[in-house]
C-alpha cells in the first residue's frame, strides 16, 4: 500500500461519486500502485463501492470496472493506451489553439527564440530587441481586435502602455483583482522598457537578448491567458463544485463543422459552460475529423489476461 494524503483520497472519492449514479456509496478506497511514464505519474486506487469494485487511475483520471479489468496491469495498460489516443503533444497544441486571437503572437515568440540561438553580435542582439518589441505590440493589437471596445477616448493603436492600462482595467476589473492587475501591468510595462533599451543598446550582450526573449514569452503568456478567460466568459472556479480545475473543451456543430466551438469544463464534477464560437476551420481541418466504417453491433468485447485475444460475447 502507498502513502497518500486525506485530500488526495477525497479527490479520488469525489471523482468516483461524480461519475456514479446517485446514492452510490464508497466503502473503501486505497492507493495501491503508482507508475511514472515519460515523466507523468499515474496513481492507481482500489475502490470498493456499493455498485462493485473499481480501479481509478489518475493523470488523466478515469475509472475501470474490476469485473471487466480483473488484473491491475491490464487496467494500467488500457489506461496508457487511452492516453496515447489523446497524445500529450496534441493536448499542448490544443492549449495553444485555445488562445486563438493570440496564436500569431505566440508563433512569433517561438521564431524569436529560434533567432536568439543564432545571435552572436551586438547588432543581432538589437535585432532581438526589435522582435521583442514587435511581439509586445502584436499582443496589444490582437487584444484590440478580439474585443468590442467603445470608440470614445481610445489610445492610438500602438500606444503600448496606454493599451496595457485599458486592457487590464477592463479584463481584470474590480477590487478583488487589484494585485493581479498590478502584477500583469507592471510585468508588461517593464518588459517593454527592457526591450526598448536592448533595441538601442550598443553594449548589449547575449544574456540581455535571452532575458528580453524570456521576459516577453512569460509576460505575453500570462496576459494572453487572462484575456482569453475574459473573452470566453470562463469563471474563476466551477459554479457547481467550486473546483479551480477548469479546462477548455473543443467541439463542433455537425451542421456547421467549419465553426470551432469551445466551452469550459470542470475536471472534477464534469460541469460544462456554454459553448461559444472561437474561430473557423479550414476545409482541410474539417476533413481531418475521425471517420469510422462498419455496422453497429450489440456484441461487446471483454479483454482477457494476458493480452493475447479479445473474447467476444453478447451482453446479458
Amino acid at each position: 500500500m502507498l502513502e497518500f494524503t486525506d485530500e488526495e483520497k477525497q479527490e479520488v472519492i469525489d471523482y468516483y461519486l461524480g461519475q456514479s449514479p446517485e446514492g452510490t456509496e464508497v466503502r473503501f478506497a486505497q492507493k495501491v500502485y503508482a507508475e511514472s511514464v515519460i515523466g507523468h505519474t499515474h496513481a492507481v486506487w482500489d475502490i470498493h463501492a456499493s455498485d462493485g469494485r473499481w480501479w481509478v487511475i489518475t493523470n488523466p483520471t478515469n475509472l475501470y470496472s474490476q469485473e471487466q479489468f480483473p488484473n491491475l496491469d491490464l487496467a494500467i495498460t488500457f489506461h496508457m493506451g487511452l492516453c496515447l489516443r489523446i497524445p500529450r503533444n496534441d493536448l499542448k497544441q490544443v492549449d495553444v489553439e485555445s488562445v486563438r486571437p493570440f496564436t500569431d503572437v505566440l508563433n512569433a515568440i517561438r521564431e524569436c527564440e529560434a533567432a536568439l540561438a543564432q545571435a552572436n553580435d551586438p547588432g543581432a542582439f538589437r535585432a532581438i530587441g526589435v522582435r521583442c518589441r514587435e511581439n509586445l505590440l502584436a499582443f496589444v493589437h490582437a487584444a484590440q481586435d478580439a474585443y468590442d471596445w467603445p470608440e470614445q477616448d481610445l489610445p492610438q493603436r500602438s500606444n503600448f502602455k496606454s493599451w496595457v492600462e485599458r486592457i487590464f482595467d477592463t479584463f481584470l476589473s474590480g477590487a478583488d483583482n487589484r494585485e493581479r492587475r498590478r502584477l500583469i501591468k507592471t510585468t508588461l510595462k517593464e518588459t517593454w522598457d527592457y526591450a526598448n533599451w536592448l533595441t538601442h543598446s550598443q553594449s548589449g550582450k547575449w544574456m540581455d537578448a535571452e532575458v528580453a526573449t524570456n521576459a516577453v514569452s512569460h509576460a505575453i503568456g500570462m496576459a494572453a491567458s487572462i484575456c482569453v478567460r475574459h473573452l470566453r466568459g470562463v469563471p474563476d472556479q466551477c459554479p457547481a463544485c467550486d473546483s479551480h480545475r477548469l479546462f477548455p473543451e473543443e467541439g463542433l456543430d455537425p451542421k456547421n463543422p467549419e465553426v470551432i466551438l469551445e466551452r469550459p469544463v470542470c475536471s472534477e464534477c464534469g460541469w460544462a459552460g456554454d459553448a461559444v464560437p472561437v474561430g473557423e476551420r479550414t476545409e482541410d481541418e474539417v476533413a481531418l475529423f475521425i471517420t469510422r466504417e462498419g455496422e453497429n453491433s450489440d456484441e461487446c468485447g471483454v479483454m482477457q489476461t494476458p493480452l493475447m485475444e479479445v473474447l467476444g460475447k453478447r451482453p446479458k
